[in-house]
């Protein structure tokens, strides 16, 4: 059994987009492979873990410089030209730019920088697709402590995937088999005799940085070997394409892996790294909001991903992704571990109010079975921890909170420590509510006041506090504001309740207007008459206890014989978080109310003096 560990990427607010920098390196030195010189460049102290850094096509080394420069504070980083691209020598005929020769070139490399200790691998592009073979290569276990790949699939790995889509044909599979192919069209140029050379003879070269700027919007200074790397390095493709896509072999990774997935690629497409987890034992999977060139577009934000995944595997990991030495998991590692094929939100952390029972409960079942763990809060401890009880039969991980989600101080609570346990949410369902019923007369201050806490305030605070940590990390998600057909139903008969939920509504449709900016989608899901047990706990206002029991047991049994059950409505709520829906009604019950509203208000004002209670 394989284990992913899958995760959005967490921005802190003060790592912005920068254009590629960095200082020249400490050293330079140069290893020979065989014919062939490798030119290299080293920063920080070599008595600190040790850091490899492999480029891509058609880079060389200097793609490198900003990532190095900020990540020498902590290790010992290491960037060398791959054979044929920068100040490295050049060998003759395709033959030599195979993988295993690649593969050699870097085992010659670490056993000169680091040759009694295991390093870090770290890759990008081409170099990614080259180290694929290092880090599954059975001669090399031992050596590589763990491996981060930025950009670019193990061709095995891509030709047994195109052999699973083309074997099980499907809507979703021709589509995403497409899609890459479309992605892929340079390959198919490269495999043309003379004309991608004589491209880059004839002004690619000089006219790269510029291109580079407006494809990926990142400002690089022109290098004197670039026409050459490009020349040069279209042999990878052909020494290697044909003969790994079409015949591939099981290659498992026997280091700890962590592959970024640039969403905005126009290159590589996210899917291919989606069956990671039969090939590589243990696997972090970072979705980055960003192009290809990550090292050039944002080399702070790369750097503090490699960082942190080499600070927590430096200790060594055992087959659970957990240290030796008992240091926990950061939480942005914690937040994503599973096992099995990824699913919709495999490495997304759902906190669910009111997950104590009923559309909450239901909410936080759904979205596990979709691949998310879950925070379970509720006013009734036991019934949270009962929740968290389930999802974790799923198999995800899950968490009980003991909540008054009226309060602000324990609602910012709540926000901090799932910051600090898990690194923030991913989708935020603000579910929890009580009912009431009774006129404005016979609703007292204090009745307005509870209501109002428990309906609208604790979506405000949820959507403020979640709000405010999904924008500073970065990754977008979603909120959930469980709203009513009430919303559009004004009633004598439940005023107070009506108007928090018509409220929630309202609200909803401001934040999403407000987050969309920040990829954070904003659903407002009205439920008709569900199941729920809502009724049999709804305060009825200004009348006796026997009264209020003998309403409660009247209204639950009508619910009971509509039948419209939680579990449709988390359903809904699943949905409105895959396809972003602003509003979405369940039952016919609420379609009603909301057609009535809208298109004839005056009878939805006649119906609104009857006494529905």
């Amino acid at each position: 059994m394989s284990a992913t560990l899958d995760f959005v990427v967490p921005t802190p607010a003060d790592v912005k987009p920068v254009a590629a920098s960095g200082r020249a390196p400490d050293r330079r030195f140069v290893v020979s492979t065989g014919d062939v010189q490798l030119a290299c460049k080293a920063w920080g102290s070599p008595d600190r873990p040790t850091v490899v850094l492999v480029h891509g096509y058609p880079d060389n080394s200097e793609v490198w410089h900003a990532v190095a420069t900020d990540l020498s504070a902590d290790f010992h980083v290491v960037a060398y030209d791959v054979r044929g691209a920068g100040d490295s020598t050049t060998p003759k005929g395709m033959q030599a730019y195979r993988l295993e020769r690649l593969s050699l070139d870097f085992e010659a490399v670490i056993n000169t920088v680091s040759p009694n200790a295991p390093v870090h691998l770290v890759a990008h592009d081409w170099g990614s697709i080259q180290s694929w073979e290092s880090v599954s290569d059975a001669r090399l276990a031992g050596r590589i402590a763990s491996y981060t790949s930025c950009a670019g699939p193990c061709l095995d790995h891509v030709g047994h995937w195109m052999r699973a889509h083309i074997g099980r044909p499907s809507l979703a599979s021709l589509r995403a088999s497409v899609a890459q192919l479309v992605r892929s069209w340079y390959i198919y140029f490269f495999h043309l005799p003379v004309l991608p050379a004589l491209m880059w003879r004839l002004g690619l070269g000089k006219a790269w940085p510029a291109l580079l700027r407006r494809m990926e919007r990142v400002t690089v200074a022109p290098t004197a070997t670039q026409t050459s790397d490009g020349v040069n390095g279209v042999l990878l493709y052909r020494a290697n394409f044909v003969r790994r896509l079409f015949r591939p072999q099981a290659r498992v990774a026997h280091a700890p892996v962590q592959t970024l997935v640039t969403l905005a690629d126009k290159y590589v497409s996210p899917r291919l790294s989606d069956d990671l987890g039969r090939w590589v034992p243990l696997h972090w999977r970072r979705e980055v909001r960003g192009g290809h060139w990550l090292p050039l577009k944002n080399p702070t934000l790369m750097a503090a991903m490699v960082r942190e995944f080499v600070l927590f595997t430096e200790g060594g990991l055992n087959a659970q992704g957990q240290r030796p030495d008992g240091q926990p998991m950061p939480g942005n590692l914690r937040r994503t571990l599973l096992t099995g094929p990824r699913l919709p939100f495999s490495g997304q952390v759902a906190v669910v109010t009111g997950a104590g029972s009923g559309i909450g409960r239901c909410a936080a079942l759904a979205l596990a079975d979709q691949g998310a763990h879950v925070v379970a809060v509720d006013i009734n401890p036991d019934s949270a921890a009962r929740t968290a009880e389930l999802v974790k039969l799923i198999g995800r991980d899950a968490v009980a909170e003991r909540v008054d989600v009226g309060s602000a101080e324990q609602m910012q609570g709540l926000a901090d420590r799932v910051q600090r346990d898990w690194g923030g949410a991913d989708i935020v369902v603000n579910n929890a509510g009580i009912g009431m019923a009774g006129g404005m007369l016979q609703t007292d201050i204090p009745a307005w006041q509870r209501i109002i806490a428990i309906n609208l305030w604790s979506v405000i605070y949820g959507a403020r506090f979640f709000g405010q940590q999904m924008v500073a990390h970065g990754r977008g998600g979603h909120m959930v504001n469980t709203a009513s057909a009430a919303a559009f139903a004004p009633s004598r008969s439940m005023p107070a309740y009506a108007t928090t939920k018509a409220a929630v509504l309202m609200l909803s449709e401001s934040l999403r207007g407000e987050f969309a900016q920040h990829h954070i989608g904003v659903s407002a899901v009205c439920p008709g008459f569900a199941e729920t047990g809502i009724m049999a706990a709804t305060e009825h206002v200004g009348v006796s206890a026997d009264v209020q029991a003998a309403k409660r047991a009247k209204a639950t049994k009508l619910y009971k014989m509509r039948g419209l059950q939680p579990e449709t409505v988390a359903n809904a709520m699943v949905r409105a978080i895959r396809k972003n829906q602003p509003q979405v009604m369940v039952g016919m019950e609420a379609h009603g109310a909301r057609f009535t509203w809208r298109v004839l208000p005056w009878l939805s004002r006649r119906i609104a003096r009857v006494e529905m209670v």
